[in-house]
């Protein structure tokens, strides 16, 4: 992209085709032409499909972990439905990161920096082969905005494949899942569990591929995702492999060639109101706090010049939550996906969306949200009759975060609206875990986490297993937790999360010192500290000494309000050199 949106070359003009023709095809007799003739002859094409619309399907399989376990199998459907729609298919491969497996690292730091490694991977693949369009298989939490991110970055025909979720299973006569084996970590730490009883709830919860059952940041962003009409109508939430997805996946297949002939781009979905549409969705369903941060980052990389945290903050004043999907409450996201999933949520919601807002199935919103079926007021309730009277995620400001926090209220349960305490401070989750399991966190304390956002890590640090342990050990009612650092859409309690600025950063975050009275009103939406300083940047890294990919990307990421993208450093002055 030129500096002022346009779109540059992407060849010497020696190499490129006739005017009119697909992107990807290269003037006879050029270099290009000759080379990449010579290899894909090699590799079985004929010369007469090489000549057809060429898109990449991204595949992000991997043996790590179950969310992507399924991938391989609707990567050659998808490549079938391309072929049978007179496309060339070519798979192509990207990092995989899982919440539950690539965490293990370096206490999670790598697990926000994937996703913009996943963006970059898909630009030099996608970009630097020059494909016509592409298939996206999104599965796992940070897949699915790193691939709308890497749409709106690049700009070509594209459309995402939601994974799905999971299955559970059954132990001791109840159902189990993933985050009832995360929550039950505070159950042994506070004795009322063993380890070997956590073993056997571990190897019954899981119980085919896809990712987590609730509604945490991987369904959520499978939700906002359609919410923005980057998939095909009806594929969330869809569980994992099952019929209707591997029939949405040929869908797919067959549509992006479709729309690489008629020149849909990403960038025409991925709009200002498509952005607010999908706001909307995620209030009304009290989705993971991550998901904001992932909107900010979709529409930096669109170049929307957005403020998605003050447009959640407007939209959230006279939203509702219509739905109580696990962890926010009873039903299960197989519930929503049961009454009709997003395509019901956007018809219930059609009063404050933009209508007008183009999908990649060349349909409006509004369009297919009339033809969706009815709210069934039991999994999703009517606008009249909402769940809650405000929405399930709340942007909060005060003297502790000027520039916004997040509490997904919807997962708040009976904890106070009002909630006053003493600052406890720990520099690692670790620590805060340990001093749980010692009894060194009472009820009425304010747990602060900080020094662990994107830039303090470097890469944001786990916030999210200290509070499903708080939650296992009975204490989610009685204490609050304050934090910059990551947390997971299974997480409940009151939790006031993406503090900004972060820590790192300095500000009032990181002037906070044990014993400082912290103060949280869901009712006005205010998170206040006192006394108020500002400190000296905090952070559980040192950024500043990283190597290797972390090091980059500690020296590149911007704030967090912004989406903690990647990007460039300022340009030197060099006049007086």
């Amino acid at each position: 992209m030129s500096e002022d949106g346009t779109r540059r070359p992407l060849l010497p003009d020696e190499d490129r085709g006739e005017p009119g023709r697909l992107r990807s095809e290269f003037a006879p007799g050029s270099t290009r032409w000759a080379v990449r003739r010579a290899q894909w002859t090699a590799m079985g094409h004929a010369l007469k499909d090489q000549g057809r619309p060429k898109i990449a399907v991204v595949n992000t399989s991997s043996k790590l972990s179950v969310c992507f376990a399924h991938l391989d199998g609707i990567a050659d459907l998808v490549s079938e439905a391309i072929w049978e729609a007179g496309g060339l298919p070519l798979e192509i491969r990207t990092v995989a990161p899982s919440d539950f497996v690539t965490s293990a690292g370096r206490k999670a730091r790598y697990l926000m920096p994937t996703r913009d490694l996943i963006v970059n991977d898909v630009e030099a693949a996608v970009e630097g082969a020059v494909l016509d369009g592409m298939v996206c298989l999104s599965s796992c939490d940070k897949t699915t905005p790193a691939h709308l991110m890497a749409s709106a970055r690049l700009d070509i025909p594209s459309i995402l494949v939601v994974g799905g979720y999971q299955q559970g299973g059954r132990r001791a006569g109840c159902s189990v899942d993933i985050d009832t084996v995360y929550e039950s970590v505070g159950a042994v730490k506070s004795g009322s569990m063993t380890t070997e009883e956590l073993g056997r709830l571990a190897d019954s919860a899981i119980q085919g591929p896809g990712v987590c059952a609730g509604l945490a940041t991987a369904n959520t962003m499978h939700v906002l995702a359609e919410a923005l009409g980057m998939t095909m109508p009806g594929s969330a939430p869809t569980r994992a492999d099952s019929a209707p997805m591997r029939t949405k996946a040929a869908e797919a297949g067959a549509r992006i060639v479709e729309m690489v002939a008629s020149g849909l781009t990403a960038r025409q979905v991925l709009t200002r109101e498509a952005i607010e549409n999908a706001i909307e969705v995620a209030l009304a369903l009290g989705g993971s706090v991550n998901c904001v941060r992932h909107l900010a980052a979709v529409a930096n990389e669109a170049d929307l010049g957005m403020d998605v945290v003050a447009a959640f903050e407007e939209k959230g004043r006279d939203a509702v939550q219509l739905a109580a999907i696990r962890p926010n409450g009873a039903h299960q996201v197989w519930d929503l996906d049961r009454v009709g999933g997003v395509r019901t949520v956007l018809r219930t919601l059609l009063p404050r969306l933009h209508r007008d807002a183009l999908t990649v199935s060349g349909e409006t919103v509004g369009a297919l949200a009339e033809r969706a079926p009815a709210a069934d007021g039991e999994v999703l309730h009517r606008l009249e009759e909402p769940v809650n009277d405000e929405p399930g995620l709340l942007i909060m400001r005060g003297s502790l975060a000027p520039d916004g926090a997040i509490v997904k209220v919807a997962g708040a349960g009976t904890a106070r609206r009002r909630f006053s305490g003493a600052a406890n401070v720990f520099a690692t989750e670790e620590e805060a875990i340990n001093a749980l399991g010692e009894g060194e966190i009472r009820p009425g304390d304010v747990i602060v986490l900080r020094g662990m956002g994107p830039r303090g890590g470097p890469g944001t640090v786990f916030a999210a297993s200290f509070v499903a342990a708080l939650n296992g050990a009975g204490l989610a009612g009685q204490v609050a937790v304050v934090t910059d650092g990551e947390l997971s859409g299974l997480n409940h309690g009151l939790v006031v999360g993406q503090v900004m600025p972060e820590a790192a950063d300095g500000g009032p975050l990181a002037g906070v010192r044990p014993g400082d009275t912290v103060s949280i009103d869901l009712d006005a939406r205010l998170v206040d500290v006192s006394p108020l300083r500002n400190g000296t940047p905090v952070t559980a890294g040192r950024p500043d000494l990283e190597r290797g990919w972390l090091g980059q990307y500690a020296a590149l990421v911007g704030p967090v309000q912004q989406g903690a993208v990647l990007r460039r450093a300022a340009p030197q002055n060099t006049e007086d050199q």
